[in-house]
């Protein structure tokens, strides 16, 4: 006997909820440390502008069926994280576990409500979509507020500013390869250089000494200067990226100088 239409579909998606969650209670046993699933998403979805200080987002294909598969199995495996087992990973396991978790689920979150102009868009006015809590990890429900501020923030790390986007343009660069504990350094630092020199959201101005320099550093002042002992200071660090010349680099970094923070620009990082 043939079973109805509707009926053959709802078992299709049960079958698809089991082995989703067969899939992620074997991946919570055995955390794929490279983030394999996510990083093939992002080769596959980011496309990177401005010699790779930008990039854009293919969320029309993240929508598709199989790319939405494989981004919800791979979040599903990021949930599934008892905090026993993520207490026993190293300080860099932890860390980009922690920063593709949020990159990731900032992409679910857009396509919870694509397409839309922008983040701020999803919820009613005033209200903060990184505030919404609409996920698990290690243990509690979070949002992503919470997961940068109480996760992320507890590694002290000020490069990690550079590296979790936040789906508008304004943001620093999704990256197109998933964070690594093997090369986290590496990436952080890359992260921080490619977005200093980024002219359309940092810039120096040598006639009037200014640095005109993203509001990152404006909302996040305090744990740069925890790091170099000022925000000023901490970009003068990245003062040869900034600047685009090393003799100007080190000018910048031996004198006093201006910020000026630019307006954000919060439009949604669409590669449409």
């Amino acid at each position: 006997m043939h079973r109805p239409h509707a009926e053959r579909r709802g078992l299709r998606h049960a079958l698809c909820a089991l082995a989703l969650l067969c899939a992620c209670s074997a991946q919570a046993a055995e955390f794929d440390h490279t983030h394999k699933t996510w990083n093939k998403l992002l080769q596959e979805s980011v496309v990177p502008l401005n010699e790779y200080k930008a990039s854009a987002v293919r969320y029309n294909r993240l929508g598709s069926h199989g790319a939405q598969y494989a981004l919800d199995w791979y979040l599903g495996a990021l949930s599934a994280v008892p905090t026993s087992t993520y207490n026993d990973w190293t300080r860099a396991q932890q860390l980009a576990f922690l920063i593709n978790a949020y990159n990731a689920y900032t992409v679910k979150l857009v396509l919870n409500h694509y397409p839309v102009n922008s983040l701020k868009d999803v919820v009613a006015p005033g209200a903060d979509p990184w505030q919404r809590e609409f996920f698990e990890l290690l243990g509690r429900q979070r949002s992503l507020a919470t997961l940068e501020r109480d996760l992320i923030g507890a590694f002290e790390e000020p490069r990690v500013h550079f590296a979790l986007s936040c789906a508008a343009i304004g943001c620093p660069m999704l990256r197109n390869e998933a964070y690594v504990a093997e090369r986290l350094d590496e990436q952080l630092e890359d992260q921080v250089r490619r977005f200093m020199s980024d002219a359309t959201r940092n810039r120096y101005d040598a006639q009037s000494n200014t640095a005109r320099v993203s509001r990152i550093f404006e909302w996040h002042a305090k744990d740069f200067a925890r790091s170099a002992g000022s925000v000023q200071a901490y970009i003068a660090r990245y003062a040869e990226a900034l600047t685009g010349a090393p003799d100007r680099g080190e000018t910048l970094a031996a004198k006093p100088f201006r910020i000026d923070y630019l307006p954000y620009d919060w439009h949604l990082n669409d590669a449409r």
